[in-house]
């Protein structure tokens, strides 16, 4: 058993006992929902090297989509869930197919147009609620789990999450991963080498919408409420600044940029109470009110100081320090 495979075990132990070492289950959640978000925006950004500024789309229309199957439909919590991936699956394909026959910015531009425009009709949609979103949406069962108590939802939610990140580790480490490295990398190249590029990157786009829209329908779930936040372009914002803090191009710096971005948005006030008690300067007390602030200051010092990120830091520095040594 390697070290990686021990890590990862140890590492879903922990999340298991959260709740019995005195965790908020709803703030664990949430931090597991964004996680899955930011994984399935590296898989695009990250290994194939398309910066999408829409992501948000597939996060918001998943949501809505399980929302308005679960509380007007009356379906189960399941169908809800996969109903809410697949319709971001198709949103994925449609996205793809417009946009991936550019790259760069515009490849950029052309996602972030899509998304507002999908962002419009949510503002104006009857089925959407507009800005007070849909809401009381039932967490139903699944498997005879009652999801109304925290703590059994809290596990379902682990269990999405884990299997979430393992199709994307089995992804990255198989040939089509590579091939998408590879595109990253030198696209001529792989051009001249015979593969498909445009085949690839739509299959990594509708890829990543749908786990994207598995984490939009399980937030559904968990908040019970589907709202226009989750759609906007600063959703898509947000998922970028927790992909480049983390690291980019790895498979856990998403997780610890969502870990770190999600606590600074829900702690930030209790640390300025904190600073502003210890050392009687009031005007900590206004960091519960400038968060974006904060986490935008926390982006350029990582940006300065951790071009990689601070996974990919961490790991490029490993790797110097084993080629030191063997030479």
């Amino acid at each position: 058993m390697n070290r990686q495979l021990i890590g990862y075990l140890v590492a879903i132990i922990l999340i298991a006992a959260l709740p019995t070492l005195g965790a908020y289950p709803i703030f664990v959640m949430k931090v597991m929902c964004y996680a899955l978000f930011a994984c399935a925006f590296n898989l695009l950004l990250g290994y194939t090297g398309l910066l999408s500024f829409g992501h948000a789309a597939f996060l918001g229309l998943a949501g809505y989509a399980c929302g308005q199957a679960l509380s007007i439909w009356g379906w189960s919590t399941l169908s809800g869930l996969l109903f809410g991936t697949l319709s971001a699956a198709v949103l994925g394909l449609g996205f793809g197919l417009l946009s991936i026959r550019r790259s760069g910015i515009y490849f950029a531009m052309i996602t972030l147009a899509l998304a507002q425009m999908l962002f419009f009709y949510f503002l104006q949609a009857p089925f959407t609620g507009g800005e007070d979103g849909l809401q009381g949406i039932p967490r139903g069962t699944l498997f005879g789990l009652d999801l109304s108590q925290d703590i059994n939802l809290y596990y379902v939610v682990m269990a999405i999450f884990v299997l979430g990140y393992a199709l994307i580790w089995r992804t990255v480490n198989s040939p089509f991963g590579h091939a998408l490295e590879g595109i990253r990398e030198n696209e001529p190249r792989m051009i001249s080498l015979g593969y498909h590029v445009d085949r690839f990157k739509l299959l990594a786009f509708v890829l990543s919408a749908a786990l994207s829209g598995l984490a939009g329908a399980t937030k559904s779930v968990v908040f019970v409420s589907a709202t226009l936040s989750d759609a906007t372009w600063q959703m898509s914002g947000m998922v970028i600044l927790m992909t480049l803090i983390g690291g980019m191009g790895t498979l856990t710096g998403p997780v610890l940029g969502a870990i770190i971005v999600v606590a600074l948005e829900n702690k930030v006030g209790d640390i300025g109470r904190f600073l502003m008690n210890e050392t009687g300067i009031v005007g900590f007390r206004v960091l519960g009110e400038s968060v974006t602030i904060v986490i935008g200051l926390i982006f350029v010092v990582c940006v300065l100081t951790f071009r990689r990120g601070i996974i990919g830091e961490w790991l490029h520095r490993q790797q110097a320090k084993r080629a030191a040594k063997a030479s």
